[in-house]
């Protein structure tokens, strides 16, 4: 399994090779109404959207080093959507004057038959989850608050329990490589959503 953090993002957008900037944070389950609130008056004026998507992780394990990982992902509500495949690059933290971490992002739409291809590839199926929850818009940036639920009978999406008793949330933004100013929009925005939620620049490594 790939060492968090793990992105949550709906299935959207597809064919992309972009930079993703990222800031993560968690509110409970009672402090979501207000932290919604919070978003409606601080993002665009327009409804956040709604969103329902079931993620499997898939591995590849090499000769040596860490295993190739890639995300498959289906919208539930949208069945005939097509899926999307996304590989998350290493993040680079090392960097002290970029306000959130940056890892390479490549997003590709696919026909359903993904998981079968994906197996047939050698890819072996590590995990999978359901998340829901809504998408705000500020700009270029992109909020992400959803419920993750683990899967407890493989392949069976209606048999599932929380992960947790917090909402996961997230702050990113697409952009080609060496547009770090953008990092510096976000951590202005996160500092508006404090003491609901404290976004912070994640480093994977302290988590493993």
């Amino acid at each position: 399994m790939e060492a968090p953090p793990v992105t949550v993002m709906p299935v959207t957008g597809g064919t992309i090779n972009m930079m993703e900037y990222l800031l993560q944070g968690s509110v409970l389950d009672q402090s979501l109404e207000s932290l919604l609130h919070r978003l409606r008056g601080l993002c665009d004026n327009m409804e956040p959207e709604s969103f329902a998507d079931h993620e499997l992780v898939y591995l590849l394990k090499g000769q040596q080093g860490n295993p190739f990982l890639l995300r498959a992902r289906r919208s539930l509500l949208h069945p005939t959507a097509p899926w999307h495949l996304r590989y998350l690059g290493q993040p680079e933290v090392g960097d002290k004057s970029r306000h959130a971490l940056v890892r390479n992002c490549v997003d590709v739409a696919a026909s359903h038959s993904l998981p079968e291809f994906l197996n047939e590839m050698g890819f072996r199926m590590d995990h999978e989850f359901v998340a829901k929850g809504q998408v705000f818009r500020k700009g270029m940036m992109k909020v992400v608050v959803s419920k993750l639920s683990r899967v407890l009978v493989p392949g069976n999406t209606e048999n599932m329990e929380p992960l947790s008793l917090s909402y996961l949330v997230e702050l990113s933004v697409l952009a080609p490589a060496g547009q770090d100013t953008v990092s510096e929009d976000m951590r202005s925005f996160a500092e508006q959503l404090k003491p609901l939620v404290h976004l912070e620049k994640i480093d994977p490594k302290r988590l493993m």
